[in-house]
């Protein structure tokens, strides 16, 4: 069965002065996105990244448990784990984490995120989105103004149309999720989609079941459409036809043609259709991603971008491994958080993540993708009486490789017990301006596709 789905820079770096005196008359300080666009069809670059991997880690993982051990601190901060040496002088990770010490030369550490929220539907989305719009802040009043398009949507707008993307990746959809849909109890996390930008830049979803492989839930076309019908465009019109309840909101919009479109190129298209297929990786580079839903989804993640995508992200979902006995809430540990870790979640993600980093390397595809592994805060550095730790906005971690990423650097320092930033505060808004600058986009191209810039560019990082 085939599925095909929909869910409801302070500087001008990377354009030439040229592409910029072309550019620059339409504001009074900068460029708007179809600015942008013309300086690249005029040959222009724009950023180091051409595309971008989100593994975003929902539920919020210990960062005194993962890359900011704490070893002097009392047991009941600490915890029970040691802590090993990185290839970054002076510099330790726990001890769970083994790959990712010996590949830390590769990619660089942010030890000071601060959200504004310890929600995580606020946090998500001002994690996902660099803004908290559509939420309450912690002390329970309404964060102003619409919902901010999702970074994925804003980083699509800006590359799909790059003259830079080969012919043969035109079919493909900009924005991929990969992984289930975030969720707080059964209401949806805001700040996956397109928000302002339309629904026409809302990402495609995949999720990789273990069982059946890739799959693309939320449009599923009749069984009778076969492959060999696939080229027929009227029936799969019909087909989109039948399911158009699904999409109902985006009618409002207008973008129910544009994200159509999109659609019958992947159902058509073999470059979409080679993407998807996992088989098609040996054995081996399989098993070295590990064979969990994460490993395989982050996989999956580094066969679309060479297949064109310019944002993919893999979603820690609280669904992520399909084991009923596995007590998996994502990162979310307010119990057993040491057992989880031991036994699974340390494992799988020094395993995934030192995989995807070392086969964009291998590949040469790493100075050119910026990868990012960050959930939606850290937490409480004190241990509770269930051997866990509640949520903390206060302090948290992120990783960051390519894409103009500059290895072995580690960015902030926290207190003794990892509960505040001692320096070098820094938050999501200035994540996602980093994000930006590095495919080409300023603060005032930013501006040029109707968004109010937030955040500064972490310039320690490049």
């Amino acid at each position: 069965m085939l599925l095909i789905g929909q869910q409801n820079a302070r500087t001008c770096h990377g354009l030439h002065r040229r592409a910029f005196l072309q550019a620059g008359a339409s504001s009074v300080l900068g460029l708007s996105l179809t600015d942008l666009l013309k300086a690249r069809a005029a040959g222009e670059s724009g950023g180091p990244a051409k595309a971008v991997i989100l593994l975003w880690l929902w539920g919020g993982p210990s960062q005194l448990d993962t890359f900011d051990p704490k070893p002097n601190a009392p047991l009941d901060y600490r915890g029970p784990f040691g802590t090993i040496p990185t290839r970054i002088p002076g510099v330790r990770f726990c001890e769970l984490f083994p790959k990712l010490a010996g590949f830390s030369d590769k990619f660089s550490l942010v030890r000071t995120l601060v959200s504004q929220s310890n929600d995580h539907g606020i946090a998500g989305t001002i994690g996902l989105t660099g803004n908290g719009a559509g939420g309450t802040g912690l002390d329970g009043k309404p964060l102003p103004g619409t919902p901010r398009p999702a970074l994925g949507s804003v980083v699509a707008k800006a590359l799909a149309t790059s003259p830079q993307r080969k012919q043969g990746q035109a079919g493909m959809h900009p924005f991929f999720v990969v992984g289930g849909k975030l969720h707080q109890g059964k209401k949806p996390i805001i700040g996956e989609g397109g928000g302002t930008l339309g629904a026409a830049w809302d990402p495609f979803r995949l999720e990789y079941d273990p069982a059946s492989g890739t799959k693309i839930p939320a449009l599923q076309l009749p069984k009778e459409l076969t492959p060999e019908r696939m080229v027929d465009r009227q029936s799969l019109l019909t087909a989109f036809s039948k399911a158009e309840s699904q999409t109902a909101d985006m009618h409002a919009t207008g973008q129910l043609d544009a994200y159509r479109s999109r659609a019958l190129a992947m159902l058509t298209s073999p470059n979409a259709a080679s993407a998807f297929d996992l088989s098609k990786e040996k054995p081996a580079l399989a098993d070295r991603y590990g064979r969990t839903r994460f490993g395989q989804s982050c996989l999956l993640a580094r066969r679309l971008v060479e297949s064109g995508v310019p944002f993919v992200q893999v979603n820690w979902s609280d669904h992520v491994e399909a084991e009923e006995d596995s007590g998996d809430g994502g990162w979310d540990h307010h119990y057993r958080n040491f057992q989880i870790m031991q036994d699974r979640h340390a494992a799988w993600l020094d395993q995934s993540c030192t995989a995807l980093f070392a086969d964009l390397h291998d590949r040469g595809l790493l100075d050119s993708t910026l990868v990012i592994a960050v959930g939606e805060f850290g937490r409480e550095p004190k241990v509770n009486d269930k051997a866990g730790r509640e949520h903390w906005p206060g302090c948290y971690s992120a990783l960051l490789a390519g894409g103009g990423v500059k290895g072995g650097r580690v960015i902030g320092t926290s207190d003794a017990k990892a509960a505040h930033p001692a320096d070098t505060p820094l938050t999501p808004a200035d994540l996602n301006a980093t994000v930006l600058q590095q495919v080409g986009l300023t603060s005032e191209q930013v501006t040029g596709i109707g968004l109010t810039p937030t955040g500064r560019v972490i310039e320690e990082l490049l």
